[in-house]
């Protein structure tokens, strides 16, 4: 990414255009709380950025940033891995996937 003078990130110059970013998905806004499902997940706390299809391969994922307490990095899963926040710890809820717009907490 490049920065502009004001500091900001620019997408690259030639952005594939067989990638197409929704800043939306299955209800989830950038910057709304999302978990992700799988091993050393548990303690983790994730934002939603954006999910991304690529047209070429039919591949998709759902960009996130959080980690650990105190990490912000970005990191890439399959949607089946996105869940929305449980209201109750321990109680699983379907993948945004698989259920899209759930009402949250």
């Amino acid at each position: 990414m490049k920065r502009s003078g004001l500091g900001r990130a620019q997408p690259p110059a030639g952005h594939p255009s067989h990638l197409h970013r929704s800043q939306t998905w299955a209800g989830v806004h950038p910057g709304d709380a999302v978990e992700v499902s799988g091993p050393g997940m548990r303690s983790a706390v994730w934002e939603f950025i954006a999910h991304v299809r690529n047209d070429r391969t039919g591949g998709e994922w759902v960009e996130v940033v959080g980690g650990r307490p105190g990490d912000r990095k970005v990191r890439s899963f399959p949607p089946e891995r996105v869940h929305p926040p449980r209201a109750r710890p321990g109680r699983a809820a379907p993948s945004l996937a698989d259920a899209p717009q759930l009402p949250f907490a």
